[in-house]
């Protein structure tokens, strides 16, 4: 019976310990994929859906707090608002996929990438900073995980991962707006 008993222990601490871990294996399995450029490895780290939600609901929230309280008031302005707020929706789910996500993640923006990254003075191709180099992890509750970047102008963007079960994923990234 002691046996066993030191059986069930061994095994809860060893469940214990490897969902402890998730958040950080679900990090350097994020950050393999992006550097192999292996998008069908990022989107198993990746719960698009949840994202692309957040994500549109951040850009949003920037536009209309932006656009401030003359604008909201108005017949017209309120039109506008809510025909930008779609636009930047279906702007959002664009860009949304695992090349946007290796930008952010290097801490560059997904423009600056349109016309290719810039060639060293040997003609190969720079590739940036490492994703998620120098990235501060944290956890904030038992299941919500953090690691935050700095973009190219020195502002935190910061990567949420939520935990379903013993499983990690990415689901949120809070953007300087």
């Amino acid at each position: 019976m002691k046996k066993l008993a030191w059986l069930a222990l061994a095994i809860a601490v060893l469940l214990l310990a490897y969902t402890a871990a998730g958040p950080y294996l679900t990090m350097h399995a994020i950050r393999n994929a992006v550097q192999d450029e292996d998008s069908r490895a990022l989107s198993r780290q990746v719960d698009f859906p949840a994202l692309r939600h957040s994500l549109r609901l951040q850009v949003s929230d920037a536009m209309v707090r932006e656009a401030g309280a003359d604008v909201q008031s108005s017949l017209l302005g309120a039109i506008g608002l809510n025909i930008a707020s779609r636009a930047a929706g279906t702007g959002v789910d664009a860009m949304v996929n695992p090349v946007g996500l290796a930008a952010l993640m290097r801490g560059r923006r997904l423009w600056s990438l349109a016309g290719g990254a810039p060639l060293l003075r040997d003609g190969t191709e720079r590739t940036g900073p490492a994703p998620l180099a120098d990235a501060v992890y944290r956890y904030e509750s038992p299941s919500r995980f953090t690691a935050t970047v700095h973009d190219e102008a020195g502002r935190p963007v910061m990567f949420v991962l939520t935990r379903s079960g013993i499983r990690w994923r990415l689901s949120d990234i809070r953007l300087p707006l």
